[in-house]
Formats: structure tokens, sequence, C-alpha cells
């Protein structure tokens, strides 16, 4: 199979349809919007006057791109938006420039931390330049237990390039208010502005009354009339350092004022005998310290809270007046700062203390270190806080409701014999990267162990059991690049696993030129099934269509051939023996650079989403349809069960056999099967018991099949009487 065939297959294939969400966008002034989170924000967007827009998929903002590809056309395009999926975060942040000179509002979306990780070349030259149009970066935060990621924070960028951070509170009316005052403060300190989204904002449903989208004044459809040049603009000496004096002087303090003045920091009240005391809390922790406080006893359903609060939507830079007013008659207050280091806390700290406000300030004393503010976490430390320092009243009545909230979880986890079992992330059923890490385990175990470095996306999974074939992962694209060093200290080929995005996103260049540059020996196997998968099938240069529909004819195997790579080969992963044969030889040519094994199996997802729907409107126009599944054969199933051990297939499971001789369960395959046929391949490649079998069932059969079929039965009928 040649490049052209794997784009061939993948073109027209039947995607998820978000037409309902699109018809939400076109929402007129005073219409009701009833929605998620982040299609909100998307709407907040247009009504805010961009003039583009643009992003790179990932968890929780891959719907934002979605959504904005399919409405390019209908909506986007007579807007004059011009809309961009970009092949990596640094693309996407890039498109900001379009705003350093130009009165031009634009936004732009990744995953939170390792997006703004690839991003920060061009973060960091924009934020020293500055921009005359409204920037907003949307980054998805899944920060904590919703999270895919390594645990870290936005918040430490934010300061080290001086960007504004919004981090808003859970409510649809002030998020959407929120993103469109990003733009403001954009433009009030000529700095482009973190929105920082996290994963429960993203997902929460809500409504809000909607404005008109708005038209930018220059857009596609109404070009700027001419270009502009200023070289202070230029991130070079003596520019950049009177940038960096103007962000300190100039940029923050107007950013300070404009939340000042349109009122982006939330004080909520509390009651008058508890004015010593307050909690400083961020946008995105507020919902969780109300909850908190009403199961405490000290707030109501409403929102309404005996404690004086005060809600940091701008949680850099911090309004120094806000928090001065607010600790000035406080005998103490607690900081509710999500993650560590403690930023915020350290800064609230240095505030008091340089202005002499005999205030004492508590926070990671008495909440953890580190990890997601959950509801239980939350409550327990302010349990603490109102028991050391709130009044007699409110201190009992928290120590009372917290000791009943303790005993109940405590009698609610005895009747629990074990710990809940873990539930490790997975490949699909049917997933055609599952029998690559098969064959790779198998290989080991006829060669010996070998070290594998892995990528972000699926593949990732099969560093996990049943497979535990991968090493180590450092980054989207780079496991070939981290494999460098690490072959010829083990004195083996540098064998690394990567998807078709991580190829496209940064592998290519970081990976495969840097592996031809070095003559490495190295083999790489890449599992091109068509789409950036892990993030919800987003299309990729190699899909064979852009986001928009239009024809792409980009392949991985002509860019391996570009930069001089001869060793290539395809195989069909679901053919095992064939793959590990392929990948023996790979192995072996160690004298020939640079070997690929590509495996362009599409994603069974995006397959599935494509066959179920046209096998049913073919039952139903009355066509014949075959239903392919595979099962196990009870009476010749031993009980080993190693074809699980090297499947790891969701339908693959265990029942308990009906012969009573058999003590251990045997292999069962569920309703789920998709007929991939891994499990009878890996149990005939491992020279397993052969108790596997392929069965179809047949709907709307014609003459011919009901004839044979009737003849079939008979012969079994008479086989069976003797």
């Amino acid at each position: 199979m040649d490049g052209g065939t794997a784009l061939a297959r993948i073109t027209n294939t039947g995607e998820r349809s978000f037409k309902n969400e699109i018809q939400k966008l076109t929402l007129g002034a005073g219409e009701e919007f009833h929605g998620e989170g982040i299609l909100a924000v998307t709407k907040a967007i247009l009504q805010s006057g961009v003039t583009y827009v643009g992003g790179y998929p990932g968890a929780p903002m891959s719907h934002l791109i979605d959504v904005l590809a399919d409405a390019s056309e209908e909506i986007l395009e007579p807007m004059g938006i011009t809309y961009e999926q970009a092949a990596s975060e640094a693309g996407a942040a890039a498109l900001l420039s379009a705003s350093i000179h130009y009165p031009i509002r634009g936004a732009v979306t990744w995953k939170s931390v390792v997006g703004t990780n690839v991003a920060s070349d061009a973060l960091s030259n924009l934020a020293s330049t500055g921009v005359t149009g409204g920037s907003l970066i949307i980054l998805g935060d899944d920060y904590g237990e919703g999270s895919s990621i390594m645990q870290e924070r936005t918040y430490t960028f934010a300061m080290k390039s001086s960007i504004p951070l919004v981090d808003p509170r859970y409510d649809m009316e002030r998020m959407v208010d929120l993103t469109e005052q990003c733009f403001g403060i954009s433009e009030a300190s000529n700095m482009p502005v973190f929105l920082n989204m996290r994963i429960r904002a993203c997902h929460l449903t809500g409504s809000f009354t909607a404005k008109d989208n708005k038209v930018a004044h220059f857009n596609s459809n109404n070009p700027i009339p001419e270009q502009k040049y200023d070289v202070t603009k230029i991130v070079l000496p003596p520019a950049s350092y009177q940038h960096e004096i103007a962000k300190f002087e100039t940029r923050l303090p107007a950013a300070e004022n404009y939340a000042k003045e349109n009122k982006i920091n939330e004080f909520f009240d509390g009651s008058q005998e508890n004015k010593k005391i307050g909690i400083i809390t961020q946008g995105g922790t507020y919902t969780v310290v109300m909850r908190a406080l009403h199961r405490l006893g000290s707030a109501d359903a409403y929102g309404n809270s005996d404690v004086e609060i005060y809600c940091m939507n701008l949680v850099y830079p911090l309004i120094q007046s806000e928090l001065i007013d607010f600790m000035a008659n406080k005998d103490s207050i607690l900081v509710v700062e999500e993650g560590n280091p403690n930023y915020i806390e350290t800064q609230i700290a240095e505030i008091a203390h340089t202005n002499q406000i005999k205030c004492r300030i508590h926070g990671k004393g008495m909440l953890p270190m580190a990890g997601e503010y959950v509801s239980n976490v939350v409550r327990e430390g302010i349990a603490q806080y109102l028991a050391e320092e709130g009044p007699a009243k409110i201190s009992k009545l928290a120590l009372d409701k917290n000791a009943k909230i303790v005993e109940k979880t405590r009698n609610a986890q005895s009747h629990l014999a074990d710990p809940m079992p873990p539930r490790p992330p997975s490949f699909c059923t049917g997933c055609p990267e599952r029998p690559i890490m098969a064959a790779l385990k198998m290989l080991m175990k006829e060669r010996g162990k070998f070290h594998i470095s892995m990528d972000i996306g699926c593949n990732l999974f099969g560093s996990l059991p049943p497979f535990n074939v991968g090493n180590t992962v450092l980054g989207y694209g780079l496991s070939l690049a981290s494999s460098g060093a690490i072959g010829p200290v083990l004195d083996q080929p540098n064998v690394a696993v990567m998807g078709d995005g991580g190829f496209w996103h940064n592998g290519f260049t970081s990976g495969v030129v840097n592996s031809q540059w070095n003559k490495y020996d190295s083999v790489l196997v890449i599992l091109d099934n068509g789409y950036a998968a892990a993030t919800g099938q987003h299309k990729l240069p190699s899909t064979g269509t852009t986001p928009r529909g239009l024809e792409s004819l980009l392949s991985i195997e002509s860019a391996l051939k570009g930069v001089g790579v001869k060793w290539i080969k395809h195989v069909d992963s679901y053919s095992l023996e064939n793959t590990i044969d392929v990948l023996r030889q790979a192995m072996d040519a160690r004298s020939e650079g640079l070997r690929v094994v590509i495996s362009n199996n599409e994603c069974m997802l995006a397959k599935q989403r494509r066959i179920k729907p046209a096998k049913a409107a073919d039952l139903k126009a009355g066509k014949t349809v075959i239903h392919e599944k595979f099962g196990v054969d009870e009476e010749v199933c031993t009980g080993d069960h190693s074809c699980m051990r090297l499947s790891g297939c969701p339908s693959l499971t265990l029942k308990q056999s009906k012969d009573p001789l058999k003590e251990t369960p045997v292999a069962h395959v569920d309703e789920s099967c998709v007929a991939c046929g891994n499990c009878g391949e890996v149990a005939h490649a491992a020279q397993l018991c052969p108790s596997f079998y392929k069965a179809e069932a047949i709907q709307n059969a014609g003459i011919i099949r009901k004839f044979t079929s009737s003849v079939n039965r008979s012969l079994l009928s008479l086989m069976g009487s003797d």
C-alpha cells in the first residue's frame, strides 16, 4: 500500500456532524443560548469581532476546533474570518502576529501547558513585541483527576512572559462576558491574554442571552488598505530592552486598571459578624469553595456565604489595590490556590508585608501543597481555617459538620472489601495499533528485551499492561529524537514508535531529519491511522482533506523519501506474522540507516462511524448485510488465557465454562467485537490454542444464500442424528 492509497482510503469518511452546535453560533441579540461552556466561549469569540481564529486540537479544547472547522463555510467565511487548524501549537501561536501591527482581533486555542510549551518561542516574541489588536489564547486546562498529561500549571509561563491570565468563575454568563473582556484587556495593555478553560468549565452546561455576531471592520472581505512597518516591533536590541520596561511600567499596570474599572474580579459579601475573616480564591476554584462552605453550614445553596470571598478571575497580574482593600480590616484570610508553587499566596503575603497590613495569610499550610482541589480536599482545608480563625459559632459548626461528613465517608468506605480496581487507559476495541504492540512483545520474546521510545498519543498505551513495551516518552513527535543516545549505549538500533499525528507535529523535523543528519542506527514504526485519533479524529496533513474539506495530497512516505530515507516498508498490522517479519528485517538491517515501518490501517472508531450508518441504510433498503464476529470454542479453549496477555482487547473477556471438568473460566468474545481478527491472529502467530473462530450473521439474505443455508442445516442435522 503506497501513501496515495492510504489517502484515498480515508478521504470522504463518515465523520461526526456538529450541525446543532453550528446553529447555536448563529443566535442573535436577545436569543437564549443553551449548551456547553466551550461552545459558549466559541460564541463569545464571534460576538467579539475577530478577524481570524485557529489552533491545534487537544482536550478539553477539541470541540472548539471541531465546531469552527464545520462552521467555516456557513459562518466564518461570510464574516470574513480566516480559520486555520495549524500543524502544531507553534503554528497556531504564530497566527497572532497579525495583531502586532494592525487593529484586528484574533483568537487561538490549544491544550494547556504542553501546547504552551510548544508555542513558547512564538509567545515569548509576541509578549515582547506586544499587540495592537486584541489577541486571545484559549487554553484547555485538564490539571487534576481528568488529566492525561504531567501535572503543571500555566501560571509560571504567564509570570515569565508577563501575559495576563484569566481563570473564569464557573458561570455561563460570566464566562462569556470574561471572554469578551479578554479582548479589552489585551487592547488596553497591548499584550496577548491567556484564558484558562478548565475541563469542568469546558463541559458545564448552562444558558446566557446571546448578542449578534460582530463582523470586524478589517477582514478577508474588507482587507487592510496597506501594510505597516515599525522597527520597534522587531525583537532585537535595543527595542527588546524597551519591550521589557514597557511590560512592567505600562502594560501590566494597564491590564490591572482595565480589570479594576470593568470589575473583572468579584467581591461576595459575608455576614456582619464574620468580617474579620475572608477567603481569596481563583475563579476556577470558586464553586468548590462555595460547595465546601455549604457543607460546613456557612453558605446556602444559592451562593450566599457567611464568609466574605474575593474571587479573582484575573489571576495574573494581581490587582494590588483590591487585595489591600480586602485584607485591610481582617485578622486573617485563606488563599485557595490550586497547584504548586504557591505563586498567588506568595504575592499576596508580599503585598500584605510591604503595605504593613496586619493580616495573617493562610494557604498551603491548611490545604495540600499540590494536586487538584476537589470538594473533599477544599472542605477539609476550609474547616480547619474556620475552626482556627472563625468566631466561636461558625468555628464549632464547621467542626461538627466536617466530623459528621468524615464519619459518614468512613462508614461508606467500610463496606468496600477491597480498594476499587484501577482502570488504566487502553486501546479501543479493534484498534489497529494494538497488534503492533503484540508484535513488538512477541519479537522481544524471540530476541530478548530492547528499548522502545514511545510517543504522545494512543500508541503510548502500549507502555501499559498487557504489552509493557514502552520505556520512555518525552513529547509529541519526539520518540525517535529521544532514542538517539540510548541505542549506542545499549548496542541496539534506536527503536521508536509514533503516530501520524506525532510525525507531522514534530516527529519529521526533530526525529527523522535528526536521525538522517546524525546517521543513527534507527528503526521507526509509524502508526498511520489517518487522524490525530487521541483528540477525537482530527484531520492531519496526510488524512487526504483539510479540516475545511479541501483536498490535500501530502503523504508520510513522500516526506520520508524527500529527506533521503530509502528503507520504507508498509504492513497490515492485523496480519501479525507479516508484521513481525518486517520488524525483524528492520531490526537486522543495521547498516542501512533509518528504517521505517508504516502501518496504514484506519482508526477503528472512525471506520465504525462510517460503516455502521452505511450498514443501517443498506438494511433499511432491503440489501444483504453481513455482520462479522469472532468467538471462542469453549470445548477447545484450555483456559490458560495467553491470548489475553498478548491482545488485551476489551471485547476479549472471561466466562464460566459449561464443562464441569474445567475449573478455570474460558475465554469469551463479547458483543463489542468489531471483527478485526487480532485475537485469532495473536493466537495463531504465538502458536496458542486454535479455539478462535469467525462467524457471519447475514441479514436480508438472497435466494441462493437461503438455499445454501437450508442445505447446510439439513446436512448438519443428519450428521447429528448419526
